[in-house]
Order: structure tokens, then sequence, then C-alpha cells
């Protein structure tokens, strides 16, 4: 199996002897019914969907349907820890199988030694948990399998992970030569999970219990649980990754400015904008999200006209003053909270999403006025999608780039690179918990 790379298999047995390398079959009528486990079962679909499908996480956890909160909060830390180790777990269970295993076996025995190995589950709950999901999915020819290499990890496993370079192991290698110099500090953040950051309205009271950054937002543990925060249902914050809300800060005073956010969709950004003052148009093309970008304007108290439209289409009654484009990437710099976005993208699609991004700065030109900024950020940690696609569109003309300054960045001076640009990866500000992965730029119409 090619090193960083999903397993690929046939989800079914190869040969007869196959189904029998797990043991001995118990007689007709002595198999013992394996109990419900929501937990396993959410977890395990998460993970098949990554590896099989290239499913994204949320998407899963969003077709699960009705079930208890503690549940699906237990099954996303164990497919998500699943999704943080996958490489090096896969290197250590390789010589353990004589025989490549079906694709929904390996996922069931990387669940296990997650358990094991970084969740300290006792091991026989480990091992027990795993061996009745594989007989729940009718894989029961490969329980004793499980049984017997779950059983090995519980023995050896510490020991195998003595050695292992986990941190370049856990990262496919195509991202791994993309960042370049820059891989082993991006990749520190890929093992701890993100904590909570918080941005405040106005005058708001930060909840207990938080530490304020330099750039103003206030963080929080991970773990924290939002919706349970006081002052949350009354808008008074909202969840932003310190990095992702540099872009609005970057943009200046925009008070009585005429802003259009594009791709606007959470909504965090145009809270921002609304909060600063300026008159914002979110433009949002997906009718799903533009629900939830509604819901969470109405919630934050932003003053903001939502608009369901394509922002490659769509343009305004009149130039406007700025637009924020925090366009469609592979999002790369986001593993911290999804990690299954390394497994899931491809550098076929990075370049497809760079065209987009192109297109997606020719609009934002027709929508400003001469003069007028564009914002251009993307959650990404890949340079055909960064500073690539700014040099791109100064080569295509009707743009000046206007550096961001030492003074603008002071709180973050990191992030400033020698170009001007703003960028940042997890594996900064690692004594204060790290933060996503961001670019921005900005652009002035000419």
């Amino acid at each position: 199996m090619t090193q960083n790379t999903p397993p690929r298999g046939s989800g079914r047995p190869k040969n007869p002897s196959a189904s029998r390398q797990g043991g001995r079959r118990p007689k007709p009528g002595q198999e013992r019914r394996p109990s419900p486990d929501p937990t396993r079962d959410l977890a395990f679909d998460i993970v098949c969907g990554v590896v099989e499908h290239r499913r994204m996480l949320e998407t899963t956890l969003d077709r699960a349907g009705p079930m208890d909160p503690r549940d699906r909060a237990s099954a996303h830390r164990l497919a998500a820890t699943t999704l943080r180790y996958m490489g090096s777990m896969t290197e250590i269970l390789q010589p353990m199988l004589r025989r490549e295993p079906p694709e929904p076996v390996r996922c069931a025995l990387l669940l296990g030694v997650a358990q094991l190995l970084h969740l300290e589950t006792p091991p026989h709950a480990a091992v027990g948990t795993i061996v009745d999901l594989l007989r729940r999915r009718g894989l029961a020819p490969f329980a004793g399998l499980a049984n017997a290499v779950l059983r090995r990890v519980a023995r050896e496993g510490r020991d195998l992970l003595e050695g292992l370079d986990d941190a370049r192991l856990d990262v496919p290698a195509w991202l791994w030569s993309a960042w370049g110099h820059r891989a082993r500090s991006i990749s520190r953040g890929l093992h701890r999970e993100a904590p909570l950051d918080l941005s405040l309205r106005p005058g708001a009271i930060a909840p207990e219990g938080g530490d304020v950054l330099p750039t103003g937002t206030v963080r929080y543990p991970a773990g924290t649980r939002i919706a349970t925060m006081e002052g949350f249902e009354e808008g008074q914050f909202w969840a932003q990754d310190v990095a992702a809300a540099m872009p609005v800060k970057l943009m200046g005073d925009v008070a009585g400015k005429t802003v259009i956010d594009l791709c606007a969709a959470p909504g965090g950004k145009t809270a921002q904008l609304s909060a600063a003052g300026a008159d914002v148009t979110a433009i949002e093309k997906e009718e799903s999200r533009a629900v939830r970008l509604r819901e969470n304007i109405t919630r934050m108290r932003a003053t903001a006209e939502t608009i369901v439209a394509d922002g490659l289409k769509w343009r305004p009654k009149a130039p406007v003053d700025a637009v924020l484009l925090d366009a469609p990437c592979s999002a790369t710099g986001t593993f911290r909270r999804h990690p299954d976005v390394l497994w899931i993208k491809r550098p076929r699609d990075v370049t497809a999403l760079a065209e987009g991004q192109d297109a997606f700065i020719d609009a934002a030109r027709d929508m400003l006025k001469p003069g007028g900024m564009l914002m251009y950020a993307v959650c990404s940690l890949q340079d055909e999608e960064g500073p690539d696609r700014i040099a791109a569109a100064l080569e295509r003309g009707g743009w000046k780039h206007v550096p961001f300054t030492d003074e603008e960045l002071a709180d973050m001076a990191i992030a400033r690179t020698p170009e001007g640009f703003f960028r940042t990866h997890p594996g900064l500000w690692w004594d204060r918990g790290g933060m996503d992965g961001f670019f921005a730029a900005r652009l002035i119409r000419v």
C-alpha cells in the first residue's frame, strides 16, 4: 500500500480462505447478538465514508439522524482521533496483517487502535466493541482477526509507536511535499484538538474561563460547548478561529462603507462587518447554507442584506467600496477541527479550486468602485490557492497589491510574510493553543 494513502480494497474477502482467517466459527444458534452501540456505529460510518468515498465527516454526521447528543459527540471524537492518527496507525497494523483486509475491516481495526493508543479505552472494551461492531455490520468472519490483532496492539502498541515519525506519517505525502519547509511545523497542530475561539460583539462581556489573545479573540479550552455559554442565544459572541477573524480586521475602518461578503455562510465575517458599522450585503449560493447564514445573522443581531445567488454571476446595483472574498478552497488549514480534509482532498482538487478562485477575483473586480478594496482570503495552506492566485490576478491586470504593514499586524506579527501577505498555519502560537491555517491579501481595483 502506498504510504499515507487511505487504504483501498474491494469491501469483501478476496477468497474463501480470507473469510476464515478470524478463526473457528460458532455453531448455528450459538452466535451472540451484539448489543447496540451508536457511538461506534456512527464513528465507523464516518471513517468508512472518508476512506472509501472521500465523504466529509460532517456529511455523515448530518445524515445520521436523531441520536443522543452524548453518543454523537463521542462518535465524532473517536472518528476524528482515528483520522488524525490514520497514517501512523496504518503503519502499526501493516506487519500484523498477513493479507490486505477489506476496507471496512481496516476501518474497524483503526477505530480499535485509536481507542487503545490515543483514547485510553480499557483493552477489553476497545477489543470487544470492535469485535461486536464487525458482527453487527455483517463482517463476523473477521471478528477473530480483529480480536487477535487488537490484543496484540494492546500488548505491543506503545512500543511500536516509539520511533515512528507520526508527524509525517499522519499527513498524506502529497501535502507534506506541497508544504515544503513548513511541513513539520504545520503538522504539529494535527494531534491536538482545537480550542474554542470567540469573537465578541462590541461592548459584550466574555463568558468566564477564557483567555484574551493579543488580537482580542477570547479563547476557551478544547471541548467547550458554545451553546451552553451565557450570552450565546443573545448573540453576544460567535465561534471564530483567531486566524479567521483577522481578514475583516485587516480591512480597516469600514464604518459607513458598502461591503459585499461573498460566499458568506456561516456568517462570522458578516457579523464582524456589521458590528464594525459596514453596510453589508451577504451573498450565498446554496439555499441550505443561506438558511444557516440567516439564522446566524439573526442570532448574532447583525444587520445585513442576505441574497441567495451565484457570486460569479450576481452584481450589485451600484459599485461598492469593498468586497470580502473568503473563497471556496481546499480548507487544508482547518485540519485541527476537520482532520478528514487531509484524506479527502487530492492535488487535482486544488487545481480546480484555484480556477474558481480566479473567477471569483474577477467577479469581485466588477463589483468594486475604482479604488475599491478586495480582501481575498482562504483557509488553505496551499500556495496554489494563496500567493499564486494573487500573482495571477496581478498578471491579468486591473489590480494593485497593497501589502499589510507591520502596524496592521502588530498583534500577530508572526503572520506577516516578506511580501506583505497574511499567512498562518496550525503550528503558530503553539504555546497559546495554535490557530487555523489562513491566507489573506489586499488588492485595490485600478
